[in-house]
């Protein structure tokens, strides 16, 4: 992997510099949590005591990234879904959050802290009413 670093330098010094925005890299965060089984969505903050909950709309909401010249730190804020086991959820977002951002951007992530903001419960919806016929 050094020689990739080496060579992104070398294209760096010739032709100009590539800055990737933190909005990308939370973007590609926020996917790469919510792909991940049994994440419901993300926390886009504390409204009035309940958590918002953000499905995929606005993927870098519920994400807050630092950015280095090399290096990126993750913070993701997630809701969980009922029944899923929280440790076991938290490290596959890490797992998965660190190979995309790595993957796509070429930045080495330091840390991927996950934040569990909520639970999402599902709630079977009531079978409709039957429908009265008028005649027979």
């Amino acid at each position: 992997m050094a020689s990739g670093t080496f060579h992104e330098k070398e294209w760096s010094e010739k032709n100009g510099t590539v800055r990737i925005a933190d909005e990308v890299v939370g973007i590609i965060a926020g996917l790469a949590a919510t792909e991940v089984k049994g994440v419901a969505g993300m926390s886009g903050g504390v409204v009035d005591g309940i958590s918002e909950l953000l499905k995929k709309k606005n993927l870098s909401k519920g994400v807050r990234v630092e950015v280095g010249e090399t290096e990126a730190a993750v913070d993701l804020y997630v809701v969980i879904e009922y029944g899923a086991k929280i440790p076991d959820v938290a490290v596959k977002i890490q797992e998965n959050v660190k190979k995309a951002i790595e993957s796509m951007t070429g930045l080495i992530v330091v840390e991927v802290n996950v934040h569990i903001q909520g639970v999402e419960f599902h709630q079977e919806e009531p079978p409709a009413p039957p429908v009265e016929t008028r005649v027979k």
